[in-house]
């Protein structure tokens, strides 16, 4: 199994970023997506979720309006659309892969994790 994220790196306030995430080795269209983030000294937080067929979506509060989690289960990918980034975005963003049917905004639910891009937001 893995999850490969890209698309991170370093972007000015306001600006845009999209991360990518490369799902391989377990049957991705069964599985609802997550985009988690962890800042330095923090907790490891929820930022968006979709399920298995694009039918429903979940944001943190943080982040709604600003960023769009969109898949293609062809090509076995979840994206992240970023924008109006802040500098309170600064993170490593993390993908991974929920089994259990129904979304979820717990780090414990998600049984596999990507390894990780970093978003850093700064003038």
């Amino acid at each position: 199994v893995q999850l490969q994220a890209s698309g991170g790196g370093l972007v000015q306030p306001g600006g845009s970023l999209r991360l990518s995430c490369a799902a391989s080795g377990f049957t991705f269209g069964s599985y609802d997506m997550g985009w988690f983030r962890q800042a330095p000294g923090k907790e490891r937080e929820f930022v968006a979720a979709i399920t298995r067929r694009s039918r429903d979506r979940w944001y943190a509060d943080s982040v709604k309006g600003r960023f769009t989690i969109s898949r293609d289960n062809a090509e076995n990918a979840v994206y992240l659309q970023m924008n109006s980034l802040q500098p309170e975005d600064t993170a490593v963003y993390f993908c991974a892969a929920d089994r259990d049917p129904g979304l979820s905004r717990m780090v414990v639910r998600y049984e596999y994790w990507g390894q990780g891009t970093q978003v850093t937001v700064s003038s």
